[in-house]
């Protein structure tokens, strides 16, 4: 079977393609396209296609993480969208909760207040009610009401319409009867209804979460069109399948109705590439490391299995969305990132990327701000002649050129300031790193750090020192991983119920009621997918919280009946999760059940575990040149001789000690001085980032 990958990130477009008969991989890299990221995807998949002699159409699968509606939110491009709700409700989404992102400043933004989703002139109200717990109608929609409303916002010319009523989570009738009407006066609109896109309770994070999905819909939708129909035409035999924020794949009339599970699409594909070279290593705890060129991208993988986002901090550019997501932590630090003194004088370096184009200076493209690239390739971790293995040639003329009057701002030599742009930059990535880990009760010292991207191999050993992590692993595709972890994934659909019952008084029969039903509909949506019974998944869970808490753990459902025994294996398994979580549990105390879920899994064919080949059989048949480059030990920065390789001809076993650098052509590898590296027998790197005699050292210093 042939699969393909294919990554878009800011600066780069990642293809990988597998032959899981063969158990062989063919990889390709090329410059993302903008404002169109599929024109480069079809014609990277093309040229991949081209050089392995397999023609496009008979790849089987091909699976795509994509970044447009990431961006859409990020850069506030999204369409004119308007808004539909309960009379007396029109600014629940301008007030949102009491508690303000920072509770003590009185300068700070507040995105949906700054940025509004939906303009409160195009926010609609109509005469409805329904009420707890069930969903009764208090008040009957009023229809000539909401067509009214329709019209007005039809003559406004808005392009989207999301209908968000109070309760519509518990009966969703008067949602869906507003989208019949919408469908009949204004057909040409996309609309989304909350109950819909996220049935459950919160009714500011249900509204925001319809209101993001209205806002990103017709310009996905588009994307996704435009993305089937060129593939087509380029001779495609299958359809397109689109990573989702939960870590599963979906179609792409799906991803179409619903363009918010997209919007962790890359970064969720990376952790699930992270977690297969975990498996493939034997690394249950782990941290995975995704630098490409404009952000970084942080997840957790614990023996638990990688980590989700709760409810509190499932956040993208400040809004809160409420759908299941993969735990990924982004910042705005890559190897575009542009490096510069702010006006209070002080050294930083990005959020703001030099992108794919121009890019940075040493690409000769045109770019005239130093970046993070352009200071590697000043301090010599970089070279002209090997760059993506020689297939782009850059200029280390033009690096020198801007780092120089970022040297002159800050009255430093020009290795210094370029020094100082990486020790800058992992300590950015280094804090990101401890909010994920420190902050929620994890201890680095025990994980592993699995960096790949085009930019994490390059400071992943730097990063991990001053976290005091012990272990680097460098796939043996870093540039391509996230393009791999598309290829690990299944087909996933999210159904959820809000319950509302206590553990004392505890529903059994409707809960067994309620997941047979939200299992049947799981079913249907995998067979109209086309997935056989037999590689049809369900997985149940609760989201259990103490009474008067105000978030909520998930637990899973043991597979089996549900009778009193599996919920008291339940009941237990949250309290040592609480204690886990949070240092402490009640087990004396009620539990409040909120939300049900079920998640159904259409099983896709399995990635082969590759089959590494080096070239040579002695590590001197690997070494290109010894050139210096510099690095900063015991303070003092220093030129060190640096022996370089070339990756694909490093045989299985061999040690390399820092300094060296490591070429291949979809990222580089750096070891500075005092680290040591050996590839094993999958073809990962695997880095002690710090000579076992030192690191016993440290550990017992602390």
């Amino acid at each position: 079977m042939i699969l393909i990958g294919a990554d878009v990130g800011g600066t780069f477009t990642d293809i990988v393609l597998a032959d899981t008969e063969k158990k062989q991989f063919a990889i390709h890299k090329i410059p993302t396209t903008s404002p169109d990221p599929s024109v480069g995807m079809i014609q990277g998949m093309k040229e991949l296609c081209a050089r392995e002699g397999i023609p496009l159409e008979r790849v089987e699968h091909i699976f795509h993480g994509t970044t447009v509606a990431t961006n859409a939110v990020l850069e506030y491009k999204g369409a004119r969208t308007g808004m539909i709700t309960t009379k007396g409700y029109r600014d629940i989404i301008h007030i949102g909760r009491h508690q303000r992102p920072q509770n003590y400043s009185i300068m700070q933004d507040i995105p949906w207040q700054s940025r509004p989703l939906v303009r409160r002139r195009h926010r609609k109200v109509v005469t409805e009610r329904l009420i707890p717990p069930f969903g009764e109608v208090l008040t009957p929609l009023n229809e000539d009401e909401a067509r009214e409303q329709i019209r007005a916002l039809k003559r406004e010319g808005v392009e989207s319409i999301a209908v968000c009523f109070l309760f519509s989570y518990l009966n969703p009738t008067h949602e869906d009867r507003v989208r019949q009407l919408v469908e009949e006066e204004f057909p040409e609109a996309f609309v989304t209804t909350s109950a819909d896109v996220s049935p459950q309770f919160r009714e500011f994070e249900r509204f925001t979460t319809a209101c993001l999905n209205a806002f990103l819909g017709p310009k996905v939708r588009t994307y996704i069109h435009e993305l089937s129909r060129r593939l087509h035409e380029a001779g495609a035999s299958t359809g397109v399948h689109i990573m989702t924020s939960n870590g599963g794949v979906t179609t792409a009339r799906t991803a179409s109705e619903k363009p918010v599970f997209t919007l962790l699409s890359g970064p969720a594909a990376g952790v699930l590439g992270g977690d297969w070279i975990a498996r493939l290593t034997g690394r249950k705890n782990v941290i995975t490391f995704d630098v490409g060129g404009t952000s970084a991208d942080i997840g957790i993988i614990t023996p638990r299995g990688i980590v989700e986002a709760s409810a509190r901090d499932t956040k993208i550019a400040g809004y809160p969305v409420m759908i299941p997501m993969i735990d990924v932590h982004t910042i705005g630090a890559g190897g575009g990132s542009i490096a510069y003194v702010d006006p209070g004088g002080a050294f930083r370096v990005g959020p703001r990327s030099a992108g794919s184009m121009p890019g940075p200076a040493c690409y000769g493209q045109g770019g005239r701000e130093p970046t993070v690239t352009d200071a590697n390739v000043v301090l010599g971790r970089l070279d002209k002649d090997h760059f993506l293995g020689g297939a782009m040639t850059i200029y280390p003329e033009f690096a020198f050129q801007v780092i120089e009057p970022l040297a002159d701002q800050l009255a430093m030599n020009v290795h210094e300031a370029a020094e100082g742009v990486t020790t800058i930059l992992a300590s950015n990535m280094a804090n990101a790193i401890r909010s994920r880990t420190v902050q929620k009760g994890h201890d680095p010292r025990k994980f592993t750090l699995i960096a790949f991207g085009g930019a994490g191999p390059m400071m992943a050993v730097e990063v991990a020192r001053h976290l005091k992590i012990p272990e680097v692993v460098v796939p043996l595709y870093p540039g391509i991983t996230s393009a791999l972890g598309l290829l690990t994934t299944d087909l996933k659909y999210d159904f959820l119920r809000t319950e509302f019952m206590l553990s004392t008084q505890i529903h059994i029969d409707r809960l067994r009621r309620d997941i047979e039903e939200m299992e049947r509909a799981a079913r249907q949506q995998l067979h109209r997918d086309g997935i056989p019974d037999e590689r049809i998944r369900l997985v149940r869970s609760l989201d259990l919280r103490y009474l008067g808490q105000g978030y909520e753990l998930r637990i899973s459902i043991p597979q089996g009946p549900l009778d009193e025994t599996t919920l008291e294996a339940i009941w237990d398994d949250f309290h040592k999760r609480h204690h886990a979580e949070y240092g402490h549990s009640f087990p004396e105390n009620p539990i409040e059940v909120v939300n049900l879920r079920v998640t159904g899994i259409g099983v896709m064919p399995s990635l082969p575990h590759p089959r590494f080949h080096s070239r040579g059989g002695r590590l001197e048949e690997a070494w290109l040149k010894t050139a210096d480059t510099y690095f900063r030990v015991e303070g003092e920065l220093k030129a060190f001789r640096t022996e370089f390789f070339e990756r694909s001809r490093i045989p299985v076993g061999a040690i390399i000690v820092g300094p060296a650098v490591i070429f291949q052509k979809d990222s580089t590898t750096v070891l500075p001085p005092g680290s040591e590296a050996m590839v094993d027998e999958f073809g990962n790197i695997r880095i002690a980032t710090m000579k076992k005699r030192r690191h016993e050292e440290m550990e017992g210093a602390l």
